[in-house]
């Protein structure tokens, strides 16, 4: 039995429709977080290398609905509450690191556009960034010279910190472009200067099509282009520490539309980008960011068109000679994700349950010892032991409360004695009344 903890119900009726309709939510991870706990600790190890100015580089591996997506989510919680700012997207047919129609620019936008920080988690934290850094270098300025807001002094010494940070930004590969336009942000904040404020956010965004364009809005003569829009994410890296955070987090799923991509050529140019980024982290030419990326064992494994296709990626990633069951590595740039024990399955369900009812107000449709004859039941259906995800366990389990909430007459023993459920064990229906159910409780 698990420890009910009363959830907010605008989370809990997030979490449930997220789950019931196969995605993971936003919101309420830490509600329902259950195992995982030697990968979060292992990732969290990188967090504090990040910190001290390192970098990171990791794979999460793990079929559809393991769970990779929502481990993906909780360390986003994590890091955001360690004051690091995170980036998040999923690729796709229109989002991958490099294409010929700007599918890498488009991957670069939807990270800047989910780019999110422990006050602003919903994304569109960039204003917000820049804005806290510009107060919090003023107000620096004014602690240690003890000048009065308002004063043209203060606003001079300002200036000068901020001509510092954006010197030592302009050293990096396009930096000086980058710092120009910090400063360009900075004068427009003093001068309350929305429409220059915009066009700086659009630009830091990937949003201007060609050089002109920029060069008449800013006077800046570049663009983030498919080429360099990594370049950028390794500036932004250092600038989020000089703004005050710890650095820069940058979680990418779906790597399996990769793997997708019908053009061989096409593809190897998508993993050589990953490959870069990948020697970039481990090499210490970046500094302040890290990397989790989520992809199925198929899309890294196959080798005519996975990651392994690529023999410098397969050469690195491939596990070593003596890891295997009983002896994984974790520290290792893959982590494989191993199935949720039926055990942490039931300690699952008691919460989903728990919360299930709190946000109908009604008491609770299922006992303990009902859903540990449900967990039971899953794991003994044809084919669990190979197929069996926590995503489908959890859509069963919802969909059942839902039925039982609004049938009170039914059962449990009625909803699993329909056709849908086939048993490898027993062509029984498991009941809460028969003396041996009991044995799987935990």
């Amino acid at each position: 039995m698990t420890e009910n903890v009363k959830v907010p119900k605008r989370i809990s009726q997030a979490v449930l429709n997220s789950l019931k309709g196969g995605v993971v939510p936003r919101v309420g991870l830490p509600y329902i977080a259950v195992g995982r706990r030697l990968e979060i600790e292992a990732l969290l190890h990188d967090v504090d290398v990040i910190a001290e100015g390192g970098a990171s580089f990791r794979f999460v591996v793990g079929r559809y609905g393991s769970g990779k997506s929502f481990l993906l989510q909780t360390m986003r919680n994590h890091v955001m509450d360690r004051g690091f700012v995170v980036a998040d997207a999923d690729l796709s047919p229109e989002r991958r690191f490099q294409g010929t129609r700007g599918q890498g620019l488009a991957t670069y936008r939807e990270l800047m556009g989910n780019l999110s920080t422990k006050t602003k988690p919903e994304g569109g934290a960039l204003p917000l960034v820049l804005d806290r850094w510009i107060n919090a270098v003023q107000a620096e300025a004014m602690k240690e010279t003890g000048l009065a807001a308002g004063d043209p002094a203060l606003a001079e010494e300002t200036d000068r910190r901020i001509r510092a940070v954006t010197a030592s930004v302009s050293e990096l590969v396009h930096g000086f472009e980058f710092a120009k336009l910090l400063s360009a942000y900075y004068r427009a904040y003093l001068k309350s200067d929305d429409a220059l404020k915009a066009n700086v956010l659009r630009w830091f965004r990937g949003e201007y099509a060609t050089k002109t364009e920029a060069k008449e809005a800013l006077g800046v003569g570049i663009v983030v282009t498919d080429d360099d829009w990594y370049d950028y994410l390794k500036i932004f890296a250092i600038f989020f520490c000089m703004a005050g955070y710890k650095g820069l987090m940058v979680m990418v799923d779906e790597l399996v539309n990769l793997y997708k991509i019908p053009n061989p050529v096409t593809r190897q140019y998508n993993y050589e980008k990953l490959l870069a980024m990948y020697n970039d982290a481990l090499q210490g030419k970046a500094r302040y960011i890290g990397f989790i990326m989520g992809s199925t064992p198929q899309a890294l494994e196959d080798k005519r068109r996975g990651i392994y296709s690529y023999e410098a990626l397969r050469s690195r990633l491939t596990d070593g000679r003596f890891t295997g069951p009983g002896a994984r590595d974790l520290l290792a740039p893959v982590i494989r994700l191993e199935p949720l024990t039926a055990e942490e399955m039931l300690v699952l369900c008691e919460k989903l349950s728990a919360m299930h009812a709190d946000l109908y107000g009604s008491e609770r449709t299922l006992t303990s010892g009902d859903l540990a004859v449900f967990v039971k039941a899953e794991y003994e259906r044809i084919g669990a032991d190979l197929n069996i995800t926590p995503r489908e366990v959890i859509r069963d389990l919802i969909g059942i409360l839902d039925i039982l909430f609004q049938n009170p007459g039914m059962s449990l023993t009625d909803v699993l004695g329909s056709d849908k459920f086939t048993y490898s064990v027993s062509d029984e229906v498991p009941n809460a009344a028969d003396p041996g159910y009991a044995e799987f409780t935990i």
